[in-house]
């Protein structure tokens, strides 16, 4: 794949490439990785995505490999602890929203059935096929994303506005935000319109 023709945000280092090839805009179903998105999404506010790819390792390792049933339980001692360690952004906040947004996170993997079969009720079930020439087209949020953090803050959620769900939108495949002339364009197309989500 040549340097030039991906998306041109990605162009700085070696993870962030990798982000975008493997990662950014596939359909993702799993819960614990929207778990992990949503940590490292809310942890972003305010800071380069580039600066929280390079402590995702850190974040795995703080927040038990983004496990939210254990982060759930998570004690006032524990977020105290969090707070000096260096392989995260040490923000209070952020780090209560960690908290938080797990224990919200497994209310709504109750209510309906995991957490995937929510967020993916704001795009009819499927992948939002769009088709940028340049990605600084692209907008900061839509009225989907808009809808969903409305609901989340309903529910909740803390530090995930709609900027914020945009972002993880774009990062989960519930939107296709590649560039046309992108080789993980077609491929991401390919997943979404693979079969019914």
């Amino acid at each position: 794949m040549k340097e030039e023709k991906r998306c041109g945000w990605c162009l700085g280092f070696e993870e962030y490439i990798r982000y975008h090839d493997e990662e950014w805009g596939v359909p993702v179903h799993d819960d614990q990785v929207h778990f992990e998105f949503l940590i490292l999404e809310s942890a972003q506010a305010g800071l380069s995505w580039s600066t929280i790819l390079k402590k995702r390792e850190g974040y795995r390792k703080a927040f038990a490999d983004f496990d939210y049933k254990k982060v759930a339980e998570f004690s006032e001692i524990k977020a105290e602890e969090l707070l000096q360690d260096p392989g995260i952004v040490r923000n209070k906040l952020k780090i209560n929203a960690a908290i938080n947004n797990a224990k919200r996170f497994l209310e709504v993997q109750k209510e309906f059935g995991s957490f995937s079969n929510y967020i993916w009720s704001f795009v009819g079930g499927k992948p939002i096929q769009n088709a940028w020439e340049n990605y600084k087209t692209a907008p900061a949020t839509t009225p989907e994303s808009d809808q969903l953090a409305k609901d989340l803050k309903k529910r909740g959620f803390k530090f995930l506005g709609s900027t914020t769900i945009y972002a993880h939108m774009q990062a989960t495949g519930l939107v296709n935000d590649h560039q046309v002339d992108c080789p993980q364009y077609q491929i991401v197309k390919a997943l979404g319109e693979g079969k019914e989500y």
